[in-house]
């Protein structure tokens, strides 16, 4: 049995190239030309060599220095580990969408699955047909999921998300009120009188619904909530078929309002704003699967100040 090599015992990549080039060359003077070194220091390098392998590997013959059986059998080992070395060195991370099937995993909200969801999978479907998403709910795993790379990125407001996190903002969020289209008591202006008089749906999930509560208990606002929600599932049907207001995020607002034929009104009083942000771990920050759909993303979202 071998014994192990220590790491100082290794041979660097410069006695590799030295001793390619001598085989290439079988002159000292030659090789020192090619390497761009003095000729006593190749001299000195393939002494050294000689006694790390313990072999003269190259002996001077009427016709020049010729390699010794041993060379012969070392130079292909020789050449390969310098092209590895080589490749080592310029390797940069690539991902080719249009060639490459990937699973991309992203944490969002119920929300975002409304507004951000459709684009981006129409986006995947576009450029890069290989891919394919999968969607997790935002939950205390986010951190976990990001880290162990179960999750590739999570998008929306996770303020929970700290150290080894990178993030990029997106978007602001403010708010709005939904009522349906022939409310018979709001036509095109929500007051506060009008948004106290009026029974509510509360959706009970999420950092937004705890920013609308800590606007209504700094506020003191008392008003009737007839009906709680989890999510915006059957939301607009509820709205559509009663005389109920709902207050969230706007994004998603004008897009429930949009495709259900609801009215839109600014909401009558100040609730904290927030930004939508996409979120990913330090691991894959140079990952180029992860940096293309962050990519994706930023191109569909970020919104710059006007």
């Amino acid at each position: 049995m071998k014994k192990p090599i220590r790491s100082s015992e290794l041979l660097d990549s410069q006695a590799l190239q030295l001793f390619e080039s001598l085989y290439a060359t079988r002159s000292v003077t030659r090789a020192a030309e090619r390497l761009g070194m003095a000729q006593p220091t190749v001299s000195n390098q393939l002494n050294r060599l000689r006694r790390h392998l313990k072999d003269p590997l190259f002996v001077r013959t009427a016709t020049g220095m010729e390699p010794t059986p041993a060379a012969d059998e070392l130079i292909s080992t020789a050449r390969e580990a310098l092209e590895c070395l080589r490749h080592f060195s310029s390797w940069e991370p690539t991902f080719d969408p249009n060639r490459e099937p990937r699973h991309f995993r992203i944490c969002m909200s119920d929300a975002s699955h409304v507004t951000l969801l459709p684009q981006i999978l129409a986006r995947v479907r576009i450029v890069a047909p290989k891919v394919q998403l999968g969607v997790v709910r935002i939950d205390a795993q986010v951190p976990r999921l990001l880290e162990s790379g179960e999750a590739d990125i999570a998008i929306g407001l996770i303020p929970e998300l700290g150290q080894g996190f990178y993030q990029q903002s997106l978007f602001e969020q403010d708010w709005v009120c939904l009522a349906r289209h022939d409310h018979p008591r709001i036509k095109t202006r929500l007051t506060m009188k009008n948004y106290l008089r009026e029974a509510h749906v509360g959706i009970v999930s999420g950092t937004g619904h705890r920013l609308l509560n800590a606007a209504i208990s700094k506020l003191q606002i008392d008003r009737e909530v007839a009906l709680d929600l989890p999510g915006f599932l059957g939301l607009p049907a509820v709205i559509s078929s009663t005389d109920l207001l709902v207050t969230l995020p706007r994004h998603i607002g004008e897009t429930l309002a949009h495709a259900n034929g609801l009215q839109v009104f600014d909401c009558p009083f100040p609730i904290e704003k927030f930004t939508v942000k996409q979120h990913w771990h330090a691991r894959y920050h140079r990952d180029a699967a992860n940096r293309w759909l962050r990519g994706i993303c930023s191109e569909l979202f970020l919104r710059k100040p006007a």
